[in-house]
């Protein structure tokens, strides 16, 4: 090893985020290399400038919803490694005998339902469907044929005819769906 990020990751750190994670010390030093390598203030914290810089997530069209995420249990705008690890849980691949609360396919649909859910209230509106859709393909659709998908989607998906969708009901609309593949961050393996 001998790298600087191996340095500062003590044993039972290391321990202790394999256990909550699931990952394996050999992904956790690769991750927190990754970690240090982006906080360039060299403060053991990231912000959201930080992962902006991460190219992969700043073309991506949902980049502030991901970015979100990684700071939903910080209580300020920074992001310490635990905090980060937490949230790469969710894409770690799920192995047959070595399942993890946090890459479940339920906290898996948690994660996924969280990204349509903007306001956090525990449902989807076709509002915040609408605004997803528009962050996901911008202009190359028109307003009449977003419309259309979104009011579609919460009709089929909307099983108590309340104009919402529930993560119950999320979750019944993706049962058919590979969430464990299509989730999973392949690097990771």
């Amino acid at each position: 090893m001998g790298n600087k990020s191996s340095l500062l990751l003590r044993e039972e750190e290391i321990a202790q985020i394999q256990e909550e994670t699931g990952f394996t010390p050999n992904q956790i030093e690769r991750l927190y290399s990754r970690f240090t390598s982006l906080d360039k203030n060299d403060c053991g914290t990231l912000s959201r400038e930080d992962f902006l810089r991460i190219p992969e997530l700043a073309i991506n069209p949902l980049s502030e919803r991901i970015v979100h995420s990684f700071f939903a249990e910080s209580h300020d705008d920074r992001v310490n490694f635990l905090q980060f690890m937490r949230v790469l849980a969710h894409f770690r691949p799920i192995r047959k005998k070595q399942e993890n609360k946090l890459n479940s396919r339920e906290e898996k649909l948690r994660f996924a339902f969280s990204m349509y859910d903007l306001d956090s209230d525990g449902k989807i509106s076709r509002d915040e469907l609408l605004a997803i859709l528009h962050m996901m393909v911008g202009v190359n659709i028109s307003e009449e044929q977003l419309t259309s998908i979104a009011e579609r989607t919460i009709l089929e998906a909307d099983t108590n005819n309340d104009q919402m969708i529930s993560f119950e009901e999320f979750c019944r609309a993706l049962e058919r769906t590979d969430v464990e593949q299509k989730m999973s961050i392949r690097f990771l393996n």
